[in-house]
């Protein structure tokens, strides 16, 4: 045995001592930190875990990211003004593209930039897809408008680009 080491009664009785003294000695103690733990669970969002799930679907390694680079649901200025009209959004690609998008309340519109014919997506983190095709102007509609989390994939011959999801309006 090396020196300063000790064996014996006296480690187990503070092992025991420890455990005692611990949060979570008694059941009734534990039991309440667990209700309060699926408390706390139950009082997420659901807008969150929708946005949560949906970071993990819809995987496309040949898609190009298009960033959102504005929203005018968070544009201080204009909250006011756009109340109950369309809610504008603006993504960008690389610096190639633009991908600009007014969802109202029936109806997504929007085009890319520069313009190309092809096919727009809209999905949703449940699977749910339609499809619109983009015009020669780069111009697309989609109904029904979304109301919750989306994003929307742009293909254009070879090229796919795929926005990032986007949350809902805030309220």
């Amino acid at each position: 045995m090396r020196a300063g080491r000790t064996t014996g009664h006296h480690d187990d009785a503070n092992r025991m001592s420890d455990m005692a003294t611990s949060p979570w000695a008694g059941d009734d103690r534990l039991l309440a930190a667990l209700r309060d733990a699926a408390r706390a669970a139950a009082a997420v969002p659901p807008e969150l875990v929708e946005a949560g799930k949906a970071v993990f679907t819809w995987r496309d390694p040949d898609a190009e990211l298009a960033a959102l680079v504005y929203d005018s649901a968070y544009d201080d200025d204009l909250v006011p003004v756009t109340r109950g009209g369309a809610r504008t959004l603006i993504f960008e690609a690389g610096g190639e593209f633009t991908i600009e998008v007014e969802v109202g309340p029936d109806v997504l519109v929007g085009q890319l930039v520069p313009p190309c014919p092809g096919t727009v997506e809209r999905q949703l983190p449940d699977g749910d897809v339609i499809n619109a095709p983009m015009d020669d102007a780069g111009g697309f509609a989609l109904r029904p408008a979304p109301t919750g989390v989306f994003r929307l994939r742009c293909i254009s011959g070879d090229q796919v680009l795929t926005t990032a999801w986007v949350p809902p309006e805030p309220a």
